[in-house]
């Protein structure tokens, strides 16, 4: 990306844009929070204890990607927190273009401030381009994830 990028706490009225991103083939696939639900949850972020949803934003101020950041306290690990990163979204037309290194680097760089002593996320099985990026960058398989409907 030739343009500088600019990495900021994502606001309400980034929203809309944000979930465009969601709305993509292979993300949500069009099916999306309404705006005034989306605002309502947005704003109980406020409420959780170091649970932030970052953009990516050109000079134009349009957000480009977005990532989720959730630095969680532990009473395990010597009471270390851990930062999970979550819904990271490059806008299709944008990608490989290093907006997602920057994101991640950024998130690494938030969860090394909060002294994480690791940094997760988990990427859908069937995203196999997004595994081979983060692979690109240093992370590793590890583990096994479960997921079931409460």
């Amino acid at each position: 990306m030739t343009d500088p990028l600019v990495l900021r706490e994502a606001t309400a009225e980034d929203l809309p844009q944000v979930l465009a991103l969601y709305a993509q083939p292979g993300l949500d696939d069009g099916k999306v929070l309404d705006l005034p639900r989306a605002r309502d949850i947005h704003a109980q972020f406020a409420r959780y204890p170091n649970y932030r949803l970052f953009v990516a934003c050109d000079a134009d101020d349009r957000v480009l990607g977005s990532y989720a950041l959730l630095v969680m306290h532990n009473l395990a690990h010597m009471g270390t927190p851990s930062a999970i990163a979550e819904d990271v979204v490059v806008d299709q037309n944008h990608r490989s273009q290093g907006i997602g290194q920057q994101m991640m680097a950024h998130a690494l760089g938030q969860a090394r401030a909060a002294g994480c002593y690791k940094f997760a996320l988990s990427s859908n099985q069937k995203r196999e381009r997004a595994h081979a990026f983060y692979e690109s960058l240093g992370f590793q398989r590890h583990g096994i994830s479960f997921v079931t409907t409460p």
